[in-house]
């Protein structure tokens, strides 16, 4: 085989069927995400329901992204196959590992292998979204798997060491071994609060 590319018509191509594929794998990933996050809630663990759906509306974008590429066969249908994974569980931090291993597992075959068959077949710009959208898979497995870390290990809300929480309903910031059982400023549960470091858009 050459490593150059072969010009192929976009609607013969195999890159429109992996499009769909991943366009219908993003879209269950979001809805997955989103109910993840209202099981999570019910058990108080608003942190992981904030990831949860925080992580879903990325996915609502990556969505997206693979959706638009296929504009010009607006109006026609595209027949997939693919396997989709079952991810109920009463333990959320189960929960947690499913959607880790599904993260790696989009990072590291699958979006890769899209991305370089786009290439070969001479869609550049669908490759770089396929290869772009991986990395930021592996991010989001990392993150799943570091949550899954701390309830496994019973230390979502509790530190080996002094450190700083934030409750993220109110902002409020409170220094010690673990996350207090109230906010004293805006009484929610402590399943409001996070390690500051894993706060969104802050500085520990």
């Amino acid at each position: 085989e050459g490593s150059f590319f072969m010009a192929v018509d976009f609607k013969n191509s195999e890159t429109k069927d992996n499009l769909m594929r991943a366009f219908a794998g993003e879209s269950q990933a979001r809805n997955r995400y989103n109910m993840a996050a209202t099981q999570a809630k019910e058990q108080n663990l608003y942190v992981i329901a904030a990831v949860f759906n925080f992580t879903a509306e990325q996915e609502q974008e990556h969505a997206s992204i693979f959706y638009k590429h296929l504009n010009t066969l607006g109006g026609k249908s595209i027949h997939i196959d693919g396997t989709y994974p079952v991810d109920i569980n009463q333990d959320v931090a189960k929960l947690l590992r499913f959607a880790q291993h599904n993260e790696y597992e989009e990072y590291e075959p699958v979006y890769k292998t899209f991305g370089d068959k786009a290439m070969e077949e001479g869609f550049p710009k669908v490759a770089a979204s396929f290869h772009h959208i991986a990395n930021i898979e592996k991010i989001h497995g990392d993150r799943f798997g570091e949550l899954a870390d701390l309830l496994e290990q019973n230390k979502l809300f509790i530190s080996d060491v002094e450190c700083k929480w934030m409750c993220l309903n109110c902002g409020f910031v409170f220094e010690g071994k673990n996350a207090p059982e109230q906010c004293p400023v805006c009484q929610h549960d402590k399943g409001y609060f996070i390690r500051l470091e894993l706060a969104p858009y802050t500085k520990a």
